[in-house]
């Protein structure tokens, strides 16, 4: 790059011989035009991450709605569904109605029957009450016979005595029923004109006007109700339908706005990757750019880390095993979720001092911390390592100790094998809030493998 950056001064001049004593100049002023271009691409790549976080941002929010689209038509469907059954079921009524109709028809029928009986049965009584009246006068008649024969007629006459006294009760006894049928006569007269009058829809007059039967108006009403039941099931299943195409409308257009944001996503990822590239050999061309100290130290502190870890292995502290443990323990009631390793409390004792110290190092430094090559973070910064006090927004921003940050840039540094890697990157800090960040990693290597990655975040 530095002999790209030489070519258009000695063309500018192409009759200056090359000189000794000219070589400090321009050489300075090709490391001056690298720092320029640094801090240029610097701003790019700021630029370029601000735009991925507000695509990245985007892109959940559509997706969300996309998704709550579809579950809107499905549940659409679902009201349609039980629409349909309500009409079904106020069709099956109608046809109920019908049938009770039907019947009743035929009880008018049967109670038409059940009158001429009951005639029949009042008549025949009349009949009785007739027999017994003039039994009673022949008893009566036999009897005074019986007292003028004297003494030859007084068995007779007490025949004739009990006779009487017989057809008194039988009279008596068909008055009653008479009486009972005529009681009964008239409330089934009147319960089958209501069934004629509901059933032939014929004419009963009271006092001048025409009356519609109990039971018809009994019917009318229930048919009433159950047409505006369907009727209004069929407004409600035909808004549906025009709401249910508007939001597949809705959906197919949402859809394909998440498909031009996924490749607008790509886009800028390909952009910030080239950025980060251009950040990246920049600052390791040789030429000390605003990245350098930052990148210097994070090498410095990775080399740390890996020193005590190998330390904390030749005392026994700790076993191979145990310091490179995938076997993340979720930890009960956490949210964000928290996990615990078997390396906790070595990294526990270790890792602060080396940590906590870099945060003085400047004060655009937002966080120094290792992480092993999966981004799992055993301990972070004091600050950020205070237990969870259930409040989402307070525990992702103040409780960052025991999490696995498995997004593209803390992966990228936990696995990165190179001598650092420089990223650009926004923070989120829970609440909405995000802070744009550059973020430089060096390898951690214990016993010859690679551990995870030394990460110091800090500001523009």
């Amino acid at each position: 790059m530095l002999s790209l950056l030489r070519k258009p001064r000695s063309e500018a001049r192409p009759a200056a011989p090359a000189q000794p004593r000219h070589e400090p100049d321009a050489h300075g002023a090709a490391q001056q035009v690298v720092r320029s271009i640094a801090a240029k691409v610097s701003h790019i790549g700021r630029d370029a991450a601000e735009t991925r976080g507000v695509l990245d941002d985007t892109q959940k929010v559509v997706s969300d709605q996309v998704a709550a689209m579809h579950q809107l038509n499905d549940q659409f469907g679902e009201v349609q569904v039980s629409q349909q059954a309500i009409s079904q079921a106020t069709e099956q009524s109608l046809q109920a109605v019908a049938q009770a109709r039907a019947v009743v028809q035929q009880v008018a029928s049967e109670v038409a029957g059940i009158v001429q009986v009951l005639h029949q049965v009042s008549a025949a009584a009349a009949d009785i009450t007739q027999i017994a009246l003039q039994t009673r006068l022949v008893a009566f008649n036999a009897s005074v016979e019986a007292k003028r024969a004297g003494e030859a007629g007084r068995g007779f006459g007490v025949v004739a005595d009990a006779v009487k006294d017989l057809a008194g009760r039988v009279e008596v006894s068909s008055k009653t029923i008479m009486g009972t049928l005529a009681q009964l006569d008239q409330r089934i007269d009147t319960f089958s004109r209501d069934i004629r009058v509901d059933t032939n829809t014929s004419q009963a007059t009271t006092a001048g006007s025409e009356q519609k039967g109990a039971i018809h108006r009994a019917f009318e009403a229930v048919e009433a109700d159950v047409t505006r039941i369907d009727e209004a099931a069929a407004a409600s299943r035909e808004t549906c339908r025009l709401v249910n195409d508007r939001t597949l409308e809705l959906a197919t257009q949402m859809q394909e706005a998440k498909t031009g944001l996924d490749r607008a996503t790509a886009c800028s990822e390909r952009f910030l990757r080239v950025s980060e590239q251009l950040i990246d050999e920049l600052a390791g061309c040789g030429v000390a750019t605003d990245d350098t100290p930052y990148i210097e130290a994070v090498q410095r502190t990775a080399a740390q880390i890996s020193q005590a870890l190998e330390g904390a292995l030749a005392r026994g502290d700790i076993s191979l095993e145990q310091l490179f443990d995938e076997r993340y323990r979720p930890m009960q009631g956490t949210n964000p979720p928290q996990h615990l390793a078997a390396f906790n409390a070595v990294a526990d004792k270790l890792f602060p001092p080396i940590q906590e110290a870099m945060l003085g190092f400047s004060d655009k430094v937002a966080f120094c911390i290792a992480a092993d090559r999966n981004g799992y973070i055993s301990t972070h910064n004091r600050k950020y390592c205070h237990p969870q006090r259930g409040e989402l927004t307070w525990d992702t921003a103040n409780s960052r100790y025991r999490r696995i940050f498995n997004d593209r840039t803390g992966l990228a540094s936990a696995r990165n094998t190179r001598p650092f890697l420089l990223q650009t990157y926004r923070r989120d800090m829970g609440g909405g809030r995000h802070v744009l960040m550059k973020e430089v990693s060096a390898p951690i290597r214990v016993a010859g493998r690679h551990w995870g990655g030394m990460r110091l975040a800090y500001q523009f």
